[in-house]
């Protein structure tokens, strides 16, 4: 029986996490995460993705977008970064079978406080994992690039980031972004939160729109 397809309500911030087949460590290397990051920039620039925070790790992905009403965007960017990674590992690696698994999970996040702790939260991801002690240690991320942003192949939306945060001007989303993250350290609660990742499919009356 063929899944129904995901329908994403415009104006909806929403936390997708994807990971590798069977929780493997595929994005254990530098470049295939960079990889990642290159057909993330790919689907922004092809297919219109509004991107509010990243994280590559080792085993999966997180991608903070959010749906501005473009039909199809997030599914059809998932699609091509998840397949161009996949295929670019396969063939250099003279592999077959899947790279990641069959679904991605996608959670509706609320905007106001609700949207600036699940930043926090995806840019604590390695340092709960015990890898680095800073988010600004892991390279594949957006907290680097709200902190030192990019002169080119940007990912993140500033704009649309800061109008979501009620920020006036970049350097006030830098400095309130510091002190988030730092807050967040200085808590130490870098424990696996479920609400952050758990599938939206318990749900999906109340956030998908079905055809």
């Amino acid at each position: 029986m063929a899944r129904a397809k995901r329908h994403f309500i415009p104006g909806y911030v929403w936390h997708i996490t994807h990971r590798c087949h069977k929780k493997d460590f595929l994005l254990k290397f530098a470049k295939d995460r960079e990889r990642w990051l290159h057909w993330l920039f790919q689907a922004k620039k092809r297919h219109g993705l509004h991107v509010l925070n990243y994280m590559a790790t080792s085993n999966h992905i997180h991608l903070l977008v959010i749906d501005k009403g473009e039909r199809g965007v997030i599914p059809n960017s998932i699609k091509l970064i998840a397949g161009r990674v996949a295929q670019e590992y396969n063939v250099r690696k003279a592999r077959k079978g899947a790279f990641w698994e069959d679904r991605y999970h996608a959670t509706a996040i609320q905007t106001g406080e609700h949207l600036i702790q699940c930043l926090v939260y995806i840019d604590l991801n390695m340092v709960r994992a015990g890898v680095v002690s800073h988010p600004s240690q892991w390279a594949i991320c957006g907290y680097n690039e709200i902190q030192r942003p990019k002169e080119r192949y940007g990912i993140i939306d500033f704009p649309c980031l800061m109008n979501l945060l009620n920020i006036n001007g970049f350097e006030n989303l830098k400095e309130s972004h510091y002190n988030w993250v730092a807050e967040g350290l200085k808590q130490n609660d870098h424990q696996h939160i479920v609400k952050w990742t758990e599938s939206a499919s318990g749900w999906e009356a109340r956030v998908f729109l079905k055809r």
